[in-house]
């Protein structure tokens, strides 16, 4: 295959092009990283551990949300076939910090090798799984194109494609993505349109929609104490929003509406958890010159009095502190940003959800919310009226977070319809 060949060619080159980036990653992100030499094939004293592991089902996930949601997934499959196991690889430190500390029994955790195909062939050879999974995204040519070689099931799972990856993988489909995608055995797609995109790039491509898996998502058990009253009181009167996974320029947008509001409200509270903790010295800066009173997570102890904003620079954290929030505005979706964030965990939390219009990678999550008006979209000069709304009443925003419980609860079934495809793939005589 050319476009195989001319990826290895330059596959080298790119590396040395991102390693800055990939050193500056993993020095200011945080997360797991006493073992990433693993991301060089390197395993040392884990191979016997995880020679125990062969004929396991190799599952690769990217970051936390898809790693999030691949447990969910492994612990499922786990009540049907109490005596499969996995292998679970992550890209990112901090999807491996979570892997770690919530994986279950039976289960091994691993980084990914880069795509170098030496590399890959030495993880293949010490694991031998007896199928790979891949989480959403996540296609890398020779992890893939080596499984299949070894005639090892490869699925791509909960994937979805958006209109402009889409119109990219076409740009270069003749050369190298068309056939890529038919050395999968079965891709499963999130929705209808997901797998019209994925046939518009391979038309021979095996593909099925088998619904979104984030629809299955279990709240875990969550602490009863509210943790955001120890930074920002627990009066009744307050109303606390909840700026989830932000990005640049959101926090800016964010604040400056908080503050504008707090004059209405004076019981106003804000937590901003960004999307990368490591961005946490920025906000700070920003938060220290709108004279904000603001206290950090990522800090040691509680602040001695109570505080007006909670700037939440920690990793994994995301669901206990939302659980004790009133309102969640969803991040990458303001401010210049159309991508989103995964809204079902709000929606799980039966809180109401401020969204931005677009979402390219979160558009039938948005649509069956919309479809249920149970989600508030605006833009960044109606986001103020929006927030003004919610804080006003604490009925209407009840309502709301019913009506996306509701939502979400309507459409879940895909992780068991996933598995049985899992086991019917599986194979169970991978030798050497």
């Amino acid at each position: 295959m050319i476009g195989l060949i001319l990826y290895n060619l330059f596959l080298p080159l790119g590396f040395v092009f991102f390693l800055p980036e990939l050193i500056l990653k993993y020095r200011s992100r945080g997360g797991w990283k006493s073992t990433y030499r693993e991301r060089f094939g390197f395993f040392g004293s884990r191979k016997d551990e995880l020679a125990g592991f062969r004929n396991a089902i190799w599952i690769h996930a990217v970051s936390v949300g898809e790693t999030v949601v691949a447990i969910s997934m492994i612990r499922r499959h786990l009540q049907r076939f109490p005596e499969q196991k996995f292998i679970i690889s992550t890209t990112t430190t901090t999807g491996q910090d979570v892997a770690r500390n919530r994986c279950p029994e039976n289960t091994a955790v691993i980084f990914c090798p880069l795509d170098f195909p030496w590399m890959v062939h030495r993880v293949f050879r010490m694991l031998r799984p007896a199928e790979l999974v891949i989480f959403e995204t996540e296609i890398w040519p020779n992890l893939i194109s080596i499984a299949a070689a070894k005639k090892i099931p490869v699925l791509l799972v909960n994937a979805r494609m958006s209109d402009h990856s889409a119109k990219g993988y076409r740009r270069f489909g003749k050369l190298f993505f068309s056939s890529l995608l038919r050395k999968f055995s079965l891709i499963l797609t999130q929705s209808e349109a997901d797998m019209q995109r994925f046939l518009s790039v391979s038309p021979r491509a095996s593909v099925r929609v088998s619904g979104n898996m984030k629809f299955d998502q279990r709240i875990p058990e969550l602490p009863e104490e509210n943790i955001l009253h120890g930074y920002l009181g627990a009066a009744p009167e307050n109303v606390i929003i909840f700026g989830a996974s932000t990005h640049p320029g959101e926090e800016d947008l964010i604040a400056d509406n908080f503050i504008s509001l707090k004059k209405e409200f004076p019981a106003l509270k804000l937590v901003i958890v960004p999307r990368h903790a490591e961005r946490g010295d920025d906000i700070a800066g920003m938060l220290t010159g709108r004279g904000l009173s603001f206290a950090r997570r990522s800090d040691s102890g509680l602040p001695e009095k109570e505080v007006d904003v909670l700037l939440a620079d920690t990793t994994g954290e995301m669901l206990q502190l939302m659980s004790g929030a009133d309102v969640v505005i969803m991040g990458k979706s303001f401010a210049g940003h159309d991508e989103g964030h995964n809204l079902i965990e709000p929606a799980l939390l039966g809180k109401p959800v401020v969204t931005g219009t677009t979402l390219r990678n979160f558009r039938y999550i948005l649509k069956v919310l919309e479809e249920n008006k149970a989600v508030f979209c605006c833009n960044d000069t109606e986001l103020q009226p929006t927030l003004r709304r919610l804080i006003s009443s604490a009925e209407l925003r009840e309502e709301f977070g019913a009506r996306a419980n509701r939502a979400i609860n309507i459409h879940r079934g895909a992780t068991d319809r996933t598995i049985d495809v899992l086991q019917a793939c599986c194979r169970t005589d991978i030798a050497g």
